[in-house]
């Protein structure tokens, strides 16, 4: 590979040199180019870096077009030459391309589609979709709608792009089913593309699991087609399903969500992708332990705003866990996760711990706004800060003139009978008989909010003798908050433990946030990450990479695991803690898009074999020296020999999956 010094760079990326006729042009589909609505933009984002360094000019995202982000991500420009003409062929069908760069690391380019212009052929479409490909829809699904206009946008887009580079092979791959109607009205079509679709999360198991359906008991009992009828997002499904089975390569992100692919969509997933993450914007190397204390510094603040008016407890000998994630009380998690915290509590008060834990949970409900009295609390805090920082100089510079006399100073000489009194009266304002509010907001169904009403069945009342505190925080961490001012990642540094022991979670992006800031972290095997840790990290616990036992194992069992997690790093010392921070911190590298990425690679260059038939090329990889994982693994078969493609799936019995 060329240096950078030689070679083009763009946003620090260095570009790959000029593609030879039959090197192929890779097009990336996807609802969330440029919008976040929920993780796949994140994959897009952190995967662009490693994308644009192998494929460079070759390689682009294509989204729908929404004005309000559309002004803050993207940096518009001319389209290129060989995209001129093909939207101009849009236009004339109503539909307006907008072409820039994305503002992130790596500034792919992005074609953003307006499909304002054919909202007026809504029921023509919907009827081909209908009779072409027997997709149905719901009157009222207005998403559903949209994801229609934009897949009949994206073939137009593809066919025009076909006629006008003829020889070019293209690869389109589409994320989710939302991208996936282009891929059954392509295959209609007969456009000569190759296809790669990925499915982050199957549409019936993130429904069934959401209504507490335990669907891994009996996944191969279950049909997908009569639940997704029964539950009103059968035309969702069938999308879903019509893109898996038209692909030329069939994709999902980790193994336990293959096992749901394979069974409700009838095709078995040719490779795994699992999520990577651009390790450059966390690291920080030799200095992680100083962002942990700095970051810890500033909960503490806020810990002492929230607490401190009614009891005190010992800062050092505090630790903060947190669980972070979509509002889903099961799915994610949540009900182990308080369960789990209730009884190290009595654990820790039974033994007379000298610890305290503060647990934040950390997630959007719908809020009326902040709660007046916690409020009111950090008001009072910083009110006596902003006091104590302007003593703080004087008691400096007085400190300085006796010192220099060569005495040592009286309290009344450094801290005057006004300043005194100021911070008396300071004192007497900010303590609170009331014991801490466990939720920093007013919810909107305070009465049957699910949180609620779990922490006040097990007590968590937040009381003085409370060794485990909670802190419930129904919106996202961010520096614009009032209460916390850090945003996101330096929140995570500065806790010692995440916990996400989630029921259904196809990948899981905030255990891998976790690693990657060197923070020990506790996963379920139900994850895709937990999954994935268990088949390529066999002591994964030993580096502060828990995985709890959900999969063929009782609640109660779940929750022991957790809580003696929980316990053994409130019995660690500092230097304990540092040490598994070190160790954890080690495997980072391990997750970085420079290595997972390999994986979009081998599906990238299996569709193109069995669509162009050895009339394409793949870009060379530019991380090939550096790579240290092998391809992934779908039930023992290795993805660079993948099994052919089946129609049906093969039923196994339940017992098989334990």
């Amino acid at each position: 590979m060329n240096s950078s010094i030689d070679s083009p760079t763009r946003d620090g990326v260095v570009l790959p040199p000029p593609p030879s006729p039959e090197a192929a042009m890779l097009l990336e589909v996807s609802w969330e180019v440029c919008s976040q609505v929920g993780g796949i933009y994140t994959v897009l984002r952190t995967k662009a870096p490693a994308t644009v360094r192998r494929w460079g000019e070759q390689y682009a995202l294509i989204g729908p077009y929404r004005e309000h982000s559309a002004r803050v991500e993207v940096e518009p420009h001319a389209p290129p030459d060989w995209l001129r003409v093909p939207l101009f062929e849009l236009e004339g069908l109503g539909i307006r391309a907008h072409v820039g760069n994305w503002l992130i690391s790596g500034r792919p380019m992005v074609i953003l589609l307006d499909t304002a212009g054919l909202r007026r052929r809504l029921g023509e479409l919907k009827y081909f979709l209908w009779k072409d490909n027997g997709i149905g829809s719901c009157d009222g699904d207005w998403e559903f709608d949209d994801n229609v206009l934009f897949g009949f946008a994206v073939v137009e887009l593809i066919a025009a792009l076909r006629r006008h580079l003829p020889t070019r092979p293209l690869l389109v791959h589409c994320h989710e089913w939302q991208a996936g109607v282009c891929l059954p009205v392509m295959r209609h079509r007969g456009v000569d593309v190759a296809t790669v679709f990925t499915t982050h999360a199957t549409m019936v198991g993130r429904n069934l699991c959401a209504a507490n359906d335990n669907i891994y008991d009996h996944l191969d009992h279950i049909d997908a087609g009569r639940a997704a009828a029964t539950c009103g997002y059968a035309h969702r499904h069938s999308v879903e399903g019509a893109a898996a089975q038209s692909a030329d390569v069939f994709t999902t992100v980790s193994g336990i969500t293959a096992l749901e692919a394979e069974r409700f969509l009838g095709r078995r997933p040719d490779v795994l992708l699992p999520n990577g993450i651009n390790v450059a914007r966390f690291a920080a190397p030799h200095e992680f332990q100083v962002l942990h204390r700095e970051a810890k510094e500033r909960i503490h603040q806020f810990v002492i705003g929230h607490f401190f008016p009614s009891y005190t407890f010992d800062l050092d000998r505090t630790l903060y866990v947190f669980t972070a994630g979509r509002y889903e009380y099961r799915n994610k998690g949540l009900d182990v996760f308080i369960e789990s915290l209730a009884r190290l509590n009595e654990r820790m008060k039974a033994e007379g711990s000298p610890a305290t834990v503060v647990a934040f949970i950390v997630t959007k409900a719908p809020v009326r706004g902040l709660n007046v009295d916690t409020l009111n609390r950090q008001a009072m805090f910083n009110e006596l800060r902003d006091a104590c920082d302007e003593i703080k100089d004087e008691v400096g510079y007085r400190l300085l003139r006796i010192i220099a006399t060569g005495r040592m100073p009286r309290f009344d000489e450094l801290i005057d009978q006004y300043a005194q009194v100021r911070l008396k009266r300071m004192m007497f304002s900010w303590r609170s008989s009331p014991p801490p509010a466990i939720v920093t907001h007013d919810l909107v169904d305070d009465v049957n909010d699910p949180v609620l009403c779990h922490l006040r069945h097990r007590g968590l009342w937040n009381l003085e003798h409370d060794r485990v505190k909670v802190v419930f925080h129904p919106d996202f961490i961010s520096v614009a908050s009032p209460l916390f001012g850090m945003d996101y990642d330096q929140f995570v540094r500065g806790c010692h433990m995440g916990v996400f022991p989630s029921y259904y979670e196809p990948w899981g992006y905030t255990p891998l946030e976790c690693v990657v800031s060197g923070l020990p972290s506790i996963t379920s095997d139900l994850s895709g990450f937990g999954d994935y840790l268990i088949q390529n990290f066999p002591n994964h616990d030993e580096a502060g990479m828990y995985v709890a036992r959900r999969r063929g194992q009782p609640f109660e069992v779940t929750v022991q695991q957790v809580t003696e997690w929980l316990h053994q790093i409130t019995l660690m010392n500092r230097r304990e803690r540092i040490a598994l921070r070190n160790r954890t911190e080690q495997h980072a590298e391990h997750f970085d898009w420079t290595n997972l990425g390999r994986h979009y690679w081998t599906a990238h260059a299996l569709a193109l074999e069995r669509h162009y038939a050895g009339r394409a090329t793949m870009p060379p990889d530019p991380d090939a020296p550096a790579a240290v994982t092998q391809p992934a693994r779908l039930h023992g078969t290795p993805t660079d020999g993948p099994p052919p493609r089946r129609r049906e799936p093969k039923r196994r019995a339940a017992k098989s999956r334990d």
